[in-house]
């Protein structure tokens, strides 16, 4: 079996994780733009992370025989610092990269007017570019924060059918269906969707 992963942080994994992915059929991965786990201060950090990912990853994955995309975006979570928001100004030439196949991740962390600011920004960039958008629910107040991602995508020039919303749950699964948007669900063990909850839910 071939297997695409569509959402997967390959920064933060050893090259024994390529391996892995390849033996068990893994061939190629996209890779969303997201916070590092500590806060960044600059816009020339964010340059160097995207750098990162259009050069360094698709070499490193292309070794154990794996195609890396990724998609570019400011995180929700740093859409709140002052320090980062210049780099929405860096975004547009990124964006016309080859490796870059979506707009993301963008959404909520905090559902603050910062974020309502960037995330409006990035979907305008999204529908600029004729990208798609991978949006990143909150883990806090999941079903509110998908309500307002929903409402900012409907004021926004990009069709819903061109946004992916990510890390749904039982909670928010059937209105992010009702949108006509893409569904997204993290599968991984106690933090946000096990096998046996996804199994459940698609049945």
């Amino acid at each position: 079996m071939r297997i695409f992963d569509p959402h997967i942080h390959m920064t933060s994994r050893t090259t024994d994780d390529y391996e892995a992915m390849y033996a068990a059929g893994v061939r190629a991965v996209v890779e969303p733009a997201f916070w590092l786990g500590q806060p960044r201060t600059s816009p020339a950090s964010f340059c160097d992370y995207f750098d990162a990912l259009l050069g360094w990853e698709p070499f490193r994955a292309a070794q154990y025989g794996i195609a890396h995309h990724c998609t570019i975006a400011l995180n929700p979570k740093e859409a709140n610092d002052p320090r980062c928001t210049p780099v929405l100004a860096e975004l547009p030439r990124y964006l016309v990269k080859d490796r870059v196949v979506a707009v993301g991740e963008i959404g909520y962390d905090s559902m603050t007017p910062a974020e309502d600011t960037a995330l409006a920004a990035q979907l305008q960039l999204a529908a600029d570019h004729g990208l798609p958008a991978l949006v990143h629910t909150p883990h806090r107040d999941k079903l509110a924060g998908l309500r307002r991602t929903l409402d900012v995508v409907r004021e926004s020039a990009l069709p819903t059918d061109r946004v992916l919303v990510d890390h749904l749950n039982e909670t928010t699964v059937k209105e992010a269906k009702d949108s006509g948007a893409w569904l997204g669900f993290s599968v991984y063990p106690d933090t946000k969707m096990d096998e046996a909850r996804m199994v459940a839910l698609l049945r």
